[in-house]
């Protein structure tokens, strides 16, 4: 059996694993704010919600705006999925041509506020939005103070391995042992929700291993032959990494432009040189994975090695201590706090 052990992928700061955390200790120690790319129409037959939520999941909120509105749940959409346990903001769209409008107001509970009513042209699709901002609140802090303000030092300065988070896998890693499953015995998923979020985990697991090795060999951050540079602030504005360039090295330490790995599928992979020799020595035990992730219609894609958090800051709060950064859409905040203490989640149990 292969082990998915999320804990073992090599950290940058070999000192986080004597520090120790609880994160979420209570659903206002983690707040995030959803941040859409463009401005609401004004006009359109979407209404667009700006809504509060307290240990509330989002698509709990989804199916109960569908209900207040008497629409069908597929009218109702929204641009990522949020936290449960946690105090989170973000958008909502709902079609409402053809239906009255209620009064969203009504739709208010001691957990759930609605902040802003807008309408748009067009529904809210999956991962339409440009980042989220995070306000966390660590307790039960512990270590060297001194080994922490380092390392937050270095974080705000260099940014982290841009691991997918161990929520991308299900709880346990469950779905990398459903996608082991399917490749090597063939029980393929009924459902397509489940198919989608067990061919998303196997392809992010590999990118994982790939960014690991790059961690061990001290090169995440750095020009590798034959690598494709990633352009900050996009997600596919790639171009192939020449050595010989003299502007990159610049690029690279002003976070321009990220290293990238891996998101396997179908095609030709794009590296060269280097950094196709190693990718392809560090996936050559899952090439059965790999196939199946072709056979399924994926394609490849690349994303960033490196993690940068916007507008880090932190300050103590007695024995706590407050992190407050924006991330791009689709990296996780735990792959920032797992460079600082190994965590505990007080809504779960320990993590990696």
């Amino acid at each position: 059996m292969r082990d998915f052990d999320f804990s073992a992928l090599a950290r940058l700061n070999t000192a986080a694993t004597a520090c120790s955390v609880s994160i979420r200790s209570q659903p206002e120690y983690f707040q995030v704010e959803e941040q859409l790319p463009f401005k609401p129409d004004g006009e359109g037959g979407h209404v667009l919600l700006k809504i509060r939520k307290r240990n509330a999941n989002t698509d709990w909120v989804a199916s109960e705006l569908a209900n207040f509105a008497s629409v069908p749940k597929l009218d109702v959409g929204y641009a990522g999925l949020k936290d449960r346990h946690a105090v989170t903001t973000q958008w909502f769209s709902i079609k409402v041509e053809g239906v009255e409008e209620p009064n969203w107001s009504d739709f208010e509970s001691d957990d759930v506020n609605v902040l802003e009513i807008n309408r748009h042209k067009k529904k809210l699709k999956r991962g339409a939005l440009s980042g989220n901002h995070f306000i966390l609140r660590l307790s039960n802090v512990t270590g060297d103070k001194a080994v922490w303000q380092t390392q937050l030092e270095h974080i705000a300065q260099f940014g982290v391995p841009n691991y997918f988070a161990e929520q991308r896998f299900g709880h346990s890693g469950n779905n990398l042992f459903k996608a082991q499953q399917w490749f090597a015995e063939g029980k393929k998923p009924k459902k397509r929700q489940q198919k989608s979020l067990i061919l998303s985990a196997a392809r992010s697991w590999l990118f994982n291993l790939v960014l690991d090795q790059r961690v061990q060999d001290k090169n995440w951050d750095q020009l590798l032959q034959g690598d494709f540079m990633l352009l900050s602030g996009t997600k596919a504005s790639l171009f192939e990494a020449k050595i010989d360039d003299t502007l990159l090295p610049a690029r690279l330490a002003a976070m321009d432009i990220h290293p990238t790995g891996p998101l396997w599928g179908r095609g030709q992979s794009s590296t060269q040189a280097d950094c196709a020799v190693l990718e392809q020595l560090v996936l050559s035990d899952w090439l059965d994975w790999c196939e199946a992730l072709e056979r399924q219609g994926l394609t490849q894609a690349r994303r960033a090695l490196r993690l940068y958090p916007e507008h880090f800051k932190w300050q103590w709060l007695d024995n706590d201590l407050e992190l407050q950064f924006f991330l791009p859409a689709g990296c996780y905040a735990t792959a920032v706090l797992r460079e600082l203490a190994v965590m505990t989640d007080e809504s779960h149990g320990p993590s990696g």
